[in-house]
């Protein structure tokens, strides 16, 4: 059964160099991030995907991610949350901001990855 990793220090590190892997960038307090992982928590438990890729969450505002924050960049660039990004044996292919089950849906698609 797929369901929504909550990524901590020492977790991500292993969840992004999976083969296939989608991260979803959070915030504590953070209305539509609350709203787009219950969405996607809800898709994931009623349609139960089989598929090989893997679902996580972080929260940027978590204690001991400094090391994330260095290697990953990029998100000093993040204006809107939720923020997407599906990596492919640890290399970040797509990112987009936002929510919905469509808009991830039609990443994977164009990222060639299939639920």
């Amino acid at each position: 059964m797929v369901e929504l990793e909550t990524l901590d220090s020492n977790s991500w590190k292993e969840f992004l160099s999976s083969p296939k892997a989608v991260l979803i960038i959070s915030k504590t307090g953070c209305i539509s991030c609350d709203a787009w992982t219950r969405e996607l928590s809800d898709w994931l438990d009623s349609e139960k995907p089989s598929t090989s890729i893997r679902f996580g969450k972080i929260l940027l505002d978590a204690p001991r991610l400094t090391e994330f924050k260095i290697e990953n960049q990029w998100i000093q660039n993040i204006s809107i949350l939720p923020h997407n990004s599906i990596f492919i044996d640890g290399k970040q292919v797509c990112q987009w901001p936002g929510k919905g089950i469509e808009k991830l849906q039609n990443h994977l698609d164009s990222s060639n990855i299939s639920l």
